[in-house]
């Protein structure tokens, strides 16, 4: 397989990364929308303009801090606004407009696994244009399943906090949606304490082998992994 340069990768990753962070959110607008409420439509956030959605600290300078401290990379967009009262049955839709998101990325994940087994098809006979289309299917897939993973922890403000707590009886729910002033804070503790490693990496190296089954791509998802993060 042909490699392309750090700046080259980063040029080819960006678009999918772009599209991640901006479905993600349309997609909890979206299915808003569908239950009920329409504030994220009247307030121009179903687009997929990505700068509707970046977040200067979560889009933009906490995941440079932590590329320069050499730490895993999280971050987040700028929410989609949701009025939970217009919600035709709120305990139940709450789940359903949090679980979109993920959903979304699983989706996008299977498209970019797609472009990338083009890409392999491709790579022999033209790398010129099959090597792109391998480390942009790649971007793809990385990005959108660790937002994926990373957004069904089960805290709030996070996606899967959302979902459980509209799983809960009232009284259950009710002591976890308490946590949600601080949810980012204990994210971030446990980024910082290595936890956050442990809890992601099992679900993700297991979505991994799901895709890369999927689509018989297994030995070059692990190559490009070691490429970036060594054996």
């Amino acid at each position: 397989m042909g490699e392309l340069s750090k700046i080259q990768i980063l040029a080819v990753a960006i678009l999918p990364v772009l599209f991640a962070i901006t479905v993600h959110e349309v997609a909890h607008g979206w299915v808003a929308k569908r239950l009920g409420d329409p504030t994220a439509q009247m307030l121009g956030r179903l687009t997929l303009n990505p700068i509707k959605h970046i977040d200067p600290v979560g889009t933009v300078l906490l995941p440079l801090f932590l590329i320069w401290m050499s730490l895993p990379v999280i971050g987040w967009a700028k929410p989609v606004p949701i009025t939970w009262e217009n919600l035709r049955n709120p305990k139940r839709d709450v789940g359903l407009v949090a679980v979109a998101g993920p959903a979304s990325n699983l989706v996008m994940a299977v498209f970019w696994a797609l472009v990338m087994k083009i890409g392999l098809i491709m790579a022999p006979h033209n790398d010129y244009f099959g090597v792109p289309l391998i480390f942009m299917g790649f971007a793809g897939i990385y990005v959108n399943g660790l937002l994926m993973v990373l957004n069904m922890i089960p805290l709030p403000p996070l996606d899967g906090g959302r979902v459980l707590t509209s799983l809960l009886p009232g009284p259950w729910a009710y002591k976890i949606g308490r946590l949600e002033p601080y949810g980012m804070f204990i994210l971030i503790f446990l980024l910082i304490s290595g936890a956050l490693g442990a809890i992601l990496l099992p679900p993700f190296f297991m979505y991994l082998a799901g895709i890369g089954w999927l689509f018989d791509i297994q030995g070059q998802l692990m190559q490009i992994l070691s490429f970036f993060f060594g054996n």
